[in-house]
């Protein structure tokens, strides 16, 4: 085969290894939401809940009657964040929501929790993104500085203990800790 023959090959499989996950109209909605809550969400006092909820529905977020955010939460893009009537999100919490997140009612995240959407196809050249969704049901507890990975669903009445790391779908009523979050025994239904 030729020089000229294989170049033309090789040229025909090269990747863009620096192609933008996100259109340009992504991008400015978020620095509009970024700076928008910064200036008027992040440092509002802890009971001002209705204000932040009246924010995030701005920027398209699916708020529960009831639900508490905290100023200091990090929310990518309230577009792809739902949650459920009474749920609560603690201080710090990030939700790296890059793909949808579902938090159902009553559930509660706890201080410096991570939840992320997103990872990368490692096994293809260019790293593209890869969004998969977060769904947890009610009555969830997400202890505090507990990461959930992309594409995890968390069943009804779960608990993810403090530090633990869930990376694959856990059960309801049932207590998990650790890395990778293992089951430690059932959780009594709540009435």
């Amino acid at each position: 085969m030729s020089d000229r023959a294989s170049s033309d090959r090789a040229n025909r499989h090269q990747v863009n290894r620096h192609q933008a996950s996100f259109s340009l109209g992504n991008k400015l909605v978020r620095v509009i939401w970024g700076t928008t809550w910064l200036l008027l969400g992040r440092f509002s006092p802890p009971p001002m809940w209705g204000w932040r909820r009246l924010l995030l529905r701005a920027f398209g977020a699916r708020i529960g009657r009831g639900a508490r955010v905290y100023g200091s939460t990090r929310i990518w893009l309230p577009g792809n964040l739902t949650l459920g009537n009474g749920a609560l999100i603690g201080r710090r919490v990030n939700l790296y929501n890059q793909g949808t997140i579902r938090i159902g009612r009553h559930s509660v995240i706890s201080q410096d929790a991570s939840l992320c959407a997103s990872s990368h196809d490692v096994e293809h050249p260019g790293f593209p993104l890869v969004t998969r969704p977060i769904a947890i049901g009610d009555n969830v507890w997400i202890a505090a500085e507990a990461f959930v990975g992309p594409g995890v669903t968390i069943g009804d009445g779960a608990v993810l203990g403090a530090r633990g790391v869930a990376m694959r779908p856990l059960e309801p009523w049932i207590y998990y800790s650790g890395n990778p979050a293992t089951r430690l025994r059932d959780r009594p239904r709540l009435r």
